[in-house]
């Protein structure tokens, strides 16, 4: 369940509980008439499912509430309540499947800016990478994967791409193009530095690496991947559940194949500077495309439940 709070100008409220009351999956409706101060107006809250949230959200929107007041909404932890039980039965679909647009923007608005602490960890990430390929160590490889925050630009890209968001597509796309660019050039310096104390060599870099050498030969298998692990990022984006982001991290291997070139470039190996950015490119391309595809079939699955989202014996 979500708590859903709304502030609306004192001749909107009546549109308001109109609204939320015709919703199916709403319950515990309060009314506080003249309780808001900034921005003044009447004070409306209620709980829905889940499933129901977006389309309630939607339409509070086009009541322009959004500019001439305010709408929130948090999660429920616990909620102990038989019309909230049945609230949730009502609501078409299941919550685990229910996608909050708005919530997902703001979610990949954020993780997508380009802010130094995206840069830093990005950076930090290519850089624990580079000694992984070098010293053929998968678990810094791993760690490395587990690190990198590449995948916030990345859905940010999808969701623009799907709700035909430009300002986000180029927010995302300059967070995700700057900060590999960023991360590269700081680990070339990185490995010359390396080199200079006799930690990094062209010699340990060419020789045979059973754990790492993946990262600089990109093939079909990359690619399938990368587009399952788009797929799995994304419905754990959509669904809130947060913890399979870690698996899909460490499912791709775009820091790692950023951070073989960045090595690699730094002691003029072409060939694996060539097929390290092609890994890296691949990757990328697979799960944007399989982000893409997922949240338009989420949209497209949830346009049908929305004639099922008016109570019965109401006006949709």
């Amino acid at each position: 369940m979500l708590q859903l709070r709304v502030i609306a100008p004192a001749d909107r409220t009546d549109e308001v509980v109109h609204l939320i009351g015709r919703t199916v999956g709403t319950t515990h409706l309060v009314v506080l008439p003249g309780a808001a101060r900034d921005p003044e107006g009447d004070v409306v809250m209620c709980d829905v499912a889940r499933e129901a949230g977006d389309e309630l959200i939607n339409g509070l929107r086009r009541l322009g509430l959004d500019s001439c007041g305010a709408i929130t909404a948090e999660n429920i932890d616990l909620s102990l309540s038989e019309r909230a039980d049945q609230a949730e039965r009502d609501a078409p679909g299941e919550a685990a499947d229910a996608v909050l647009w708005e919530q997902l923007e703001e979610a990949t608005h954020e993780e997508s800016t380009l802010s130094v602490t995206y840069v830093a960890f990005i950076t930090l990430a290519t850089m624990i990478a580079a000694c992984g390929v070098v010293l053929d160590n998968a678990v810094l490889i791993v760690g490395a994967m587990a690190v990198g925050p590449e995948f916030g630009p990345l859905a940010g890209i999808c969701t623009a791409i799907v709700q035909r968001a430009p300002r986000l597509a180029l927010r995302s796309l300059t967070a995700l193009l700057a900060g590999f660019a960023v991360a590269m050039a700081v680990t070339v310096g990185f490995s010359w530095v390396m080199a200079e104390f006799g930690q990094f060599s062209e010699a340990k870099l060419e020789g045979e690496r059973p754990n790492t050498g993946f990262v600089y030969a990109p093939d079909a298998f990359s690619f399938v991947v990368a587009v399952l692990a788009g797929i799995a990022g994304t419905l754990s984006l959509t669904s809130a559940k947060s913890g399979a982001l870690v698996g899909v991290a460490i499912s791709v291997t775009t820091v790692p194949a950023a951070a073989n070139a960045a090595v690699a470039l730094s002691f003029g190996d072409t060939k694996q500077t060539v097929g390290s950015s092609e890994q890296l490119l691949l990757n990328l391309a697979g799960i944007v495309l399989a982000g893409t595809l997922t949240l338009l079939a989420q949209k497209g699955l949830w346009a049908t439940q929305r004639g099922r989202m008016s109570k019965p014996g109401r006006p949709g």
